[in-house]
């Protein structure tokens, strides 16, 4: 903005006054990786180190001088710590306060400004004195806990982080791919001040403007404030969006195409909206444990599936000009103890202890998909990994995804996961969001002004500035933002903003809605991005659903059903109707809420109330609309042949006595989850795997005087179903996952066999949930260590690969889903394209060189406060004052700072070393539709690796799961058709990673077996071969 303040932008009129302020304290960051991260002598230390402030921590940035400025943070004691309110929590960690005159037919919307939850909200905290006994008994019992660790000797705090040094940042700008980029990137660059790069770096803060995250922009340059949004299945906050169905549910439907095309439909509407970076897809939490909260909103269990679909969603999202965000980077698995602070009362996150082949093969394989596809931005998570925050890990965020990976874009922090100041930045986080410090909404950044002083006391080297800022405006220019058409370049004196507000539903609002300017203007726009004609989004997002509709149980063919009713069944003699009987609160709407309405009554879509379409939290959306299935059914069925009684609550009292006479009973069962900082019925990872609010009781009652009894279950993940499914009376079974707006309407398109049943599943179903294993099983109490630790000691074994392995048969095996035609597969064959050979091609220089710049040190005077500057009350400014002084000293770098790093020999391409990508062998197979309707078929291929695999740098032997997916394709074909399908199986299908030689290792003895079926069971994989 050029105005009389100037929140995000930096005009020519305050570059020349730019001021200066002394940094905070002469304590340096201590590295995150191989150093503790606090050394501490007290209690009381330790505690005021928690979440560290700027001012007191060793993780805070650094300068030379003890004098702190006059609006420095104090420290934090134990009660302070505890008494903290909801302020640590993620991006709208509950939502923003009522605001008067909201209409309340609108858009529903359910979000005011960042503070405590209302207290009638269950899973919020309570403002009175329950809440405040419940935080003293909580301080006190934390309090008893530290000393008697003190007593038994356990050390305070992380262990020495396991995760090796990595340093320094690769610089951005080596691969072709972004080589246009990069150099009109290094132009604009070059002419940016200090605090114009900050500024683009750092957010601006929660509730600053428009978007849940915002950075500042360099108007000097013309490089805009950027919008970030939630997020992977629809618009977090916004009117007229569509509501896709959920990652989960795009999964089951193992069709690629359909997820390019949800993705596209996603990037369209973020586009439309003025969505600079969409905050999806998730592919973390890989699903690990199936309790787990926010599964849903990722692609499945396994890395392949997940790899694919994620970097379809992103093919889609950016080709229609949105940076797409992979997320949460890495092995955040569950919500419990995700991060310190009072959401879950300890004072460090969750350190998630994973072997480096289990992070390669399983979680990062996901990732490495997504930058091969050219993900703009990758989110780092709120956990630690070995004992090292995952924002300030330099194993992971260099080594990993810039070196090896050769990831060209910017990683960005989730909101409030930045533990530290300069050592994220040195261990390579680009960018800072929402742009708060430690705490929520509070104004104190890790960076902004704070890296503006370390960058001229010369903590953080200019490099590290220069590199940050190039990767971000290099992914804006990679996306083509720069493209004044397709983003209208703002008007005079305005900053680019959205179209819509985060923070109000109304038409006029705040456009610094948690700040203390009370100035109004047009924020919501109510732009419709949700398509006309055939471009109608809704269409796609139905046949999404329809398609991630997994039919596990069809006796008799009782489905698809007949519009008349009667279909597989004797019908009576006369004009006799069919009886058709629907059950259960999850067939239909819920009351209005508090004066929301029905279905966006809940925050965040955080509680479970009528059908279920979505899990809850950021990665939710608003409804326009939600089709029950009860109103599908309604108007599908022939009402002049067919009598529909209704029973929409889960209350078995309420189910008829004269249920005998049903011809048709439709059940309705479902079992939702979310985000950690919602909390529904004591909820956030599911307590267990049942069906929920009495869902197995209402099934056994109809089932029990129901001769055609048909359950259909929504849920976040995998169900378990064993205390009805064998019931003689359940005559089908059909997993609908988490639909989006369209329920009703894919439903019916199942029921009644418009389309094939087609899904299939993305999970395997357990008997129950300890058959997946120790590895399974979500933490619901923490460690004795003061640091929750959960050690993925289960390694590659998880989910169907833990079945196997173990010998356990589940209910329903992982890809399996039956359909309503019969299949044939005959004609295995296997080609070799490319011979054996141990390892990819020597990493080779691509001969570009990164962008070079000045690494000199501003002048002081470049950075200081505008004379007359108006100053928003928690807005992040880069700027500094002028009354403290800078002094300069030197910076102690981490452990292995100045160690010289040789290029990993799995790099040297995006995503990694391009001959992993070289195709060695082609699997083909016929496949016949042997059925009496056109149908669709998933061909799955499994390998198993040679036997007696020994790793020649270790000399170990490699042990490897029974089978792991590797390729699949879906088909449709014709009735009577035979199609050959060909699919080609990568090096890196074919390899393990060698913890060793840290590459990708192809064995050359011994032979594989090529598996290809329709599940990952034995019984499924019809046709098998070899490759020696």
């Amino acid at each position: 903005m050029t105005s009389d303040f100037d929140p995000g932008g930096l005009s020519n009129n305050t570059r020349s006054t730019l001021r200066n302020r002394l940094p905070k304290n002469a304590q340096a960051d201590s590295s995150e990786d191989m150093t503790r991260e606090y050394e501490l002598t007290s209690t009381s230390e330790r505690l005021r180190n928690v979440i560290p402030p700027t001012e007191v921590s060793n993780n805070s940035f650094a300068s030379s001088s003890d004098e702190q400025s006059d609006d420095a943070a104090p420290g934090l004691d134990e009660e302070a710590l505890l008494s903290q309110d909801d302020k640590t929590r993620p991006r709208g960690g509950w939502s923003p306060p009522k605001r008067k005159n909201r209409r309340a037919s609108a858009k529903g919307k359910a979000r005011d400004e960042p503070q405590a939850p209302d207290a009638k909200r269950k899973g919020g905290l309570l403002r009175n004195w329950i809440f405040w006994l419940i935080v003293t008994l909580i301080a006190t019992a934390l309090l008893l806990w530290l000393l008697l660790s003190m007593k038994k000797g356990e050390a305070f705090g992380p262990k020495d982080g396991l995760s090796p040094p990595w340093y320094p940042t690769p610089l951005g700008g080596t691969l072709r791919e972004w080589r246009d980029s990069y150099e009109k990137a290094s132009k604009m660059v070059e002419k940016m001040s200090l605090v114009e790069k900050v500024n683009v770096t750092t957010g601006t803060g929660w509730g600053m403007n428009l978007c849940v995250g915002n950075t500042g922009s360099a108007n000097n340059v013309g490089f805009p404030m950027l919008c970030l949004q939630d997020g992977p299945l629809g618009i977090r906050f916004a009117d007229h969006a569509t509501y896709w169905p959920a990652g989960i549910t795009a999964a089951a439907t193992w069709n690629k195409d359909l997820i390019y095309r949800r993705g596209k439909g996603l990037g369209k509407e973020h586009r439309l909206k003025g969505v600079n970076i969409a905050l999806g897809p998730s592919m973390g939490p890989l699903g690990r444990m199936p309790a787990g909260g926010r599964n849903w909103e990722g692609f499945g269990p396994d890395p392949v599936l997940a790899g694919i679909a994620a970097a379809e969603t992103i093919r889609g999202i950016q080709e229609e000009g949105v940076m797409a965000t992979a997320k949460h980077y890495i092995v955040n698995e569950q919500e419990h103890f995700r991060q310190p602070g009072v959401e879950w009362g300890v004072p460090y996150a969750l350190s998630s202890n994973i072997d480096d082949r289990t992070l390669h093969e399983l979680y990062l394989w996901p990732f490495q998909d997504s930058i091969k596809a050219g993900v703009a931005s990758i989110m780092c998570s709120y956990n630690m990994v070995n004992s090292s925050y995952t924002c300030g890990n330099s194993k992971l965020m260099n080594g990993i995804l810039k070196d090896e990976l050769g990831f060209q874009g910017f990683v960005q922090s989730d909101w409030l996961a930045q533990r530290s100041g300069v050592a994220s930045a040195l261990a390579g986080l680009d960018m800072s969001m929402p742009g708060d410090g430690p705490l929520w909404a509070d104004g104190n950044s890790f960076w902004g002004p704070n890296m503006t002083e370390a960058a001229l006391n010369g903590s953080l080297p200019m490099q590290r500035v220069n590199d940050m800022t190039t990767r971000v405006v290099a992914a804006w220019y990679q996306l083509g933002q720069d493209n004044e058409t397709v983003w209208p370049k703002p008007l005079p004196g305005e900053d680019a903003r959205p179209n819509f507000s985060s923070f109000t539903d109304e038409k006029e609002g705040r456009l610094h809605p948690d700040s203390d300017d009370d100035s109004t203007t047009t924020v919501n726009k109510f732009v419709n991005v949700q398509g006309t004609g055939e471009d109608y989004h809704a269409i796609l997002a139905q046949e999404v659903a329809a398609e991630g509709t997994v039919l596990v149980k069809n006796e008799d063919a009782i489905l698809p059903l007949k519009l008349e009713g009667w279909s597989g069944q004797e019908k009576p003699e006369g004009d006799v109707p069919y009886r058709v009987g629907i059950f259960g609160e999850d067939a239909g709407r819920a009351p209005d809420k508090d004066g929301k309405e029905w279905p966006n009554q809940c925050e965040d879509r955080g509680c479970n109330e009528g059908t279920l379409a979505t899990g809850w939290g950021s990665g939710s959306a608003v409804f326009p609309f939600l089709v029950t299935p009860s109103e599908a059914i309604l108007k599908e069925f022939d009402s002049n042949k067919v009598k529909i009684e209704q029973s929409l609550t889960n209350d078995v009292k309420n189910v008829s006595s004269d249920i005998t006479n049903q011809d048709l009973c439709l059940v309705f069962v479902n079992s939702d989850a979310g985000e950690g900082f919602i909390g529904w019925e004591g909820l956030t990872d599911r307590k267990d795997l049942y069906p929920q609010k009495g869902g197995d009781e209402l099934v056994k009652r109809v089932a029990k005087d129901c001769e055609n009894t048909v359950v259909v279950v929504h849920a976040v993940g995998a169900v378990i179903l064993e205390r009805w499914v064998d019931h003689p009376n359940v005559r089908a079974v059909v997993l609908a996952n988490l639909p989006g707006e369209a329920s009703g309407d894919a439903l019916v398109d199942v029921l009644f066999g418009k389309v094939d049943a087609s899904g299939r599943l993305p999970y395997t179903v357990g008997r129950s949930l300890p058959d997946y294993g120790p590895g399974g099983q979500v933490m619901y109490k923490s460690s004795p260590s003061i640091v929750p630790q959960q050690d993925f000691d289960e390694g590659l074994l998880i989910d169907y690969r833990h079945f196997d392995h173990q010998n356990v048969t589940p209910r329903y095996a992982f890809g399996f889903g039956l359909s309503y035609t019969t299949w044939e597969f005959s004609k295995l064959d296997i080609k070799q394209l490319k011979p054996k050979s141990p390892f990819p091609s020597p990493r080779k220089d691509t001969g570009l060189q990164p962008p070079s710049f000045s690494l000199a040190i501003p002048d002081k005077t470049s950075v200081y406060f505008p004379a007359g500057f108006r100053r928003l009350k928690k807005y992040v400014y880069p700027y500094l004052d002028e009354t403290i002084t800078i002094n300069k000293a030197e910076y102690p770098y981490p452990e292995g700072y100045n160690m010289i790093q040789p290029p990993s020999q799995a790099g040297g391409g995006e995503g990694g070393n391009p001959s992993l990508w070289d195709e060695h062998l082609l699997v083909s197979v016929n496949v016949k539709n042997s059925g009496s309707r056109k149908g669709k078929q998933v061909v799955q291929v499994y390998l198993s690796f040679p036997e007696n695999v020994i790793d020649d740098s270790t000399g170990a032997k490699i042990e490897f799961p029974v089978r792991v997916l590797r390729a699949f394709e879906k088909i449709e074909v014709e009735k009577g058709e035979t199609r050959t399908v060909e699919i080609k199986l990568t090096r890196r299908d074919l390899s393990y990673w060698s913890v060793g030689r840290q590459n990708w290792v192809m064995p050359t003895e011994g032979k594989f077996e090529i598996a290809v079926g329709t599940s990952s069971s034995p019984k499924d994989l019809l046709l098998k071969g070899t490759w020696n």
